[in-house]
């Protein structure tokens, strides 16, 4: 009696060129193999900003991008959000500091729903009122300005360091702050 043929699952699949979203330079960042296009789409890739930047200094914050469709075997991304290592968090609260989180949902002008986790190291040990304070101004400018950016602006400005500096400035006057990070990031909804 003669074996049916089997067809090898291997040979079946093709590669697909990841690319990234156009605010990182639609460069390619990998590769990932399918039998289907459709079966790249919804797969998320980790990366980070020191490779995609082509910057080493970068390397503590962590990108998820998130296939969103694919056109001549090349996967195109779209950011879904990013993290900083703990090691790096960790370097910049010292002793005799105080570190403030602040964990916001907020909505994009095009109505995406964003959550944002900042935090605040002071330079010195501070007392409740001035860490209430500054959790307050926090999530209140957070929330406010979040409404004025598209997501792929707001993303940008959230990974790059421009927003965590708006609000050090927007806090600086509370008590002496040491430094400000977006700390985390990720897409709740995608429209």
């Amino acid at each position: 009696m003669a074996r049916p043929k089997r067809r090898d699952g291997w040979r079946a699949k093709k590669w697909y060129d990841i690319q990234a979203p156009s605010m990182f330079g639609t460069v390619k960042i990998g590769e990932t193999l399918a039998s289907e296009p459709e079966k790249v789409k919804g797969r998320v890739i980790e990366t980070t900003l020191g490779q995609l930047i082509d910057d080493f200094s970068k390397n503590h914050i962590k990108i998820s991008l998130k296939v969103k469709g694919v056109t001549d075997e090349k996967a195109e991304t779209e950011f879904v959000g990013h993290d900083m290592s703990r090691e790096y968090i960790r370097s910049q609260v010292r002793r005799r500091a105080t570190k403030v989180d602040c964990i916001s949902d907020v909505t994009t002008s095009e109505g995406r729903k964003v959550r944002i986790t900042a935090i605040a190291v002071t330079l010195n040990r501070t007392k409740t009122p001035q860490k209430k304070a500054i959790h307050k101004r926090m999530e209140e400018y957070i929330k406010r300005r979040a409404k004025d950016y598209e997501f792929e602006q707001l993303a940008q400005q959230m990974v790059l360091g421009k927003f965590a500096s708006d609000i050090y400035k927007n806090i600086k006057d509370i008590c002496p702050i040491r430094r400000v990070e977006v700390k985390k990031s990720k897409l709740l909804s995608e429209d």
